[in-house]
């Protein structure tokens, strides 16, 4: 069964840091881009971050970039999320999504909260 489980959000002050983690199970996770998705209370999806398979090829949108950091490690399976100077507008339920070029997203996490408060 193809999974991804995401973990580590929380509760954090703005300004504050988070890392999220994903385990990924089933699939041949080092051969996939992967990708962080978020939606905050009230709002559409927005991607936060993609990663190639390997590693070392990032995108970030505007929103996020300079302050997020996507990384991988296939050896375990596991996609992160490191977050810094988290704003108020950073709350959202935080995915995970197993991604390619020709279908998009295929595979989602149930996602993890994140909740940026004084």
């Amino acid at each position: 069964e193809v999974q991804l489980v995401e973990s580590g959000g929380g509760l954090v002050q703005p300004g504050g840091s988070l890392r999220l983690s994903c385990a990924a199970s089933g699939f041949a996770f080092s051969t996939y881009y992967m990708m962080w998705v978020r939606q905050a209370p009230g709002k559409g999806l927005e991607w936060v971050s993609l990663i190639g398979s390997g590693g070392a090829t990032t995108f970030y949108p505007d929103s996020v970039k300079g302050r997020f950091a996507i990384a991988r490690d296939n050896a375990k399976s596991t996609l992160y999320l490191q977050m810094n100077s988290l704003k108020l507008e950073d709350t959202a339920h935080y995915y995970c999504a197993k991604w390619d070029f020709a279908h998009g997203i295929t595979v989602w996490g149930r996602g993890t909260l994140v909740t940026v408060s004084p």
